[in-house]
């Protein structure tokens, strides 16, 4: 499978109705309280333009609209997370701090350095071109930007077999990578990293969290479920799979930020 394939499977994957039944308004680790942790972090001012890839659809955009006061881009792969996040803006009257295009983060559609703060939550782990979107991402900040950003971390020779290949990429494991290689990526972009946080516990947070709500829907919405593509003699295993590996120091969770180099 080419990198167009895989993020159009993920975007796919992302846009369906059943994930945000599993797992709520924020589709990563930590939930809104992370992002606030984040924007905290990132010391966002009221009136900054803040770029949000990867939004899905809308929920950390709007929140950093709302109770920051910035203005608030959103990017991603999706058109259906696209118009999504457009009709929750237009519903909660933040149309007019916010904007939500259909675009690639390896690709991003905006000039360059036009924007104060980058944020990505759960989603720099499941890119192809991970040094390309790091390069798109100093691209369009502003010098002395920051980039903040949440993701799975990994020991990619540790993972077991459950947690390889497509499904685990889409889930955001499979091509994760340990926090300092991440630094490192980002360096090369020309972007120097400030503050590293471990938030390994809302990952366990989120698995214990698909559990029950998969355990839920398998009496409640079997039929959606298996409509999905979920595989529910496989799910138990691969969850099992990753809290050990949460447990184990293979699988984590931590909380990035990295401002970009004056000229």
């Amino acid at each position: 499978m080419n990198h167009e394939e895989i993020k159009s499977c993920c975007a796919d994957a992302y846009s369906k109705d059943i994930v945000a039944m599993l797992l709520g308004d924020s589709y990563h680790p930590g939930g809104t309280a992370l992002t606030r942790r984040l924007a905290d972090r990132l010391a966002l001012a009221p009136g900054a333009r803040v770029l949000d890839v990867a939004s899905g659809r809308g929920t950390t955009a709007l929140l950093l609209a709302d109770a920051y006061g910035v203005w608030a881009d959103g990017v991603d792969y999706a058109p259906a997370n696209t118009a999504l996040a457009q009709g929750a803006a237009e519903a909660v009257g933040l149309a007019g701090r916010t904007a939500f295009t259909t675009g690639d983060a390896e690709h991003l559609p905006y000039d360059d350095g036009i924007f104060d703060a980058v944020v990505s939550e759960c989603a720099l782990c499941t890119f192809p071109d991970k040094p390309r979107a790091a390069a798109e991402v100093a691209r369009v900040l502003k010098p002395g930007g920051r980039l903040g950003f949440t993701d799975v971390t990994a020991d990619p020779d540790r993972l077991p077999p459950e947690l390889r290949g497509l499904s685990a990429r889409i889930a955001c494991i499979a091509d994760a990578r340990p926090l300092d290689d991440y630094a490192k990526l980002l360096a090369t972009a020309g972007l120097r990293t400030l503050t590293t946080e471990r938030h390994d516990q809302a990952m366990i947070r989120m698995i214990d969290q698909i559990q029950a709500r998969l355990d839920l829907l398998r009496i409640t919405a079997p039929d959606r479920l298996a409509d999905a593509g979920v595989d529910l003699d496989a799910a138990p295993a691969v969850l099992d799979a990753a809290r050990t590996a949460v447990t184990d120091g293979v699988l984590g969770y931590a909380l990035l930020t990295a401002v970009k180099s004056s000229p």
